[in-house]
């Protein structure tokens, strides 16, 4: 893995992409972009390499990145079921993984004995499904406990692979399941898609929480990523013997959040052990209980984004 930069074009703050607004280019079927045009300061490879990531993203019809300003929220659990759940539906799903230091996906899609392989030049992703496709650092790693202590470029260069060499071939969404907070990671996804659809931010209900993920709707507004809506995780926990509701996390957190940032709220998802189980198990709650309070809370909250799938565009 090289950790090359395609030099990506950027506004005079650094970070944000320049886009396209005129027509018929190489690149993006558009002419004159500063986008896709050759750049004074990059070399021929540079150009290559990112007329290979243009090429590459326009076979993928929509890209929504899920994130959370706080560790710990259920934000890779989430990324997982939505992608199975999209996936479901009969939707062409890639579900890439750029936790670099604490890949959860292949534990939890069940794929940690996976080893990345290359074809004809690209890396190759894990199929989960006829329709689910899943890209993780983990399946680059010979040993699970290795520990990747990498700088800011190492990583951003990983990420732009993952991008551009992995055969995506034509999907209908894109699901990106970030680290944590609003660093390197995320902010080079973003940069690298340039025309994401949006994020979905996963916190859970607790003032503790909260206070960190409004971080991530500001990190978004500042770099013009769009925020599709909150989902408030572990919100709730309904006892299977007396059926009663203990908040143990509080309730009401992300929902009053989203009231106050003027975001849209997607929806509350309980707290249910079988979800801890599947995890564990690498068989996503989705697949197996959709029946279930957690399972019907799961796809109210996932249909609008379901949603941005339908029809053209």
């Amino acid at each position: 893995m090289s950790s090359d930069n395609p030099g990506l074009p950027t506004s005079a703050n650094g970070w944000t992409m320049a886009t396209c607004d005129t027509s018929t280019c190489k690149g993006c079927a558009k002419t004159g972009c500063a986008r896709h045009g050759r750049l004074d300061s990059e070399s021929p490879e540079q150009y290559e390499a990112r007329m290979r990531l243009a090429e590459r993203m326009a076979r993928i019809r929509r890209k929504v990145l899920v994130l959370s300003g706080k560790g710990g929220v259920g934000k890779s659990t989430v990324a997982a079921n939505l992608a199975v759940y999209l996936a479901l539906q009969g939707r062409r799903v890639g579900l890439l993984d750029v936790d670099i230091h604490g890949p959860s996906l292949p534990k939890l899609m069940g794929l940690e004995s996976h080893s990345a392989y290359v074809e004809e030049g690209c890396m190759v992703p894990a199929e989960a499904a006829a329709n689910l496709h899943v890209m993780s650092i983990g399946f680059l790693l010979k040993d699970r406990d290795t520990a990747l202590i990498w700088r800011g470029p190492m990583k951003i260069g990983v990420i732009q692979q993952f991008l551009r060499d992995t055969q995506w071939g034509d999907l209908d969404i894109l699901v990106v399941d970030c680290p944590p907070g609003t660093g390197d990671e995320p902010l080079s996804v973003a940069q690298l898609l340039g025309d994401a659809d949006g994020a979905v931010v996963v916190t859970t209900p607790q003032q503790v929480a909260v206070s960190d993920v409004r971080k991530s709707i500001v990190f978004c507004r500042k770099i013009g990523l769009p925020v599709l809506g909150v989902i408030e995780n572990m919100s709730g926990f309904v006892c299977p013997h007396c059926g009663q509701t203990s908040d143990i996390f509080k309730r009401g957190g992300g929902e009053a959040m989203c009231t106050d940032l003027g975001v849209p709220f997607l929806g509350r998802i309980p707290i249910d052990p079988a979800i801890v189980q599947s995890g564990d198990s690498g068989e996503p709650f989705a697949y197996l209980r959709s029946k279930t309070p957690a399972g019907e809370a799961m796809a109210a909250a996932f249909d609008p984004i379901l949603a941005l799938t339908d029809g053209a565009g």
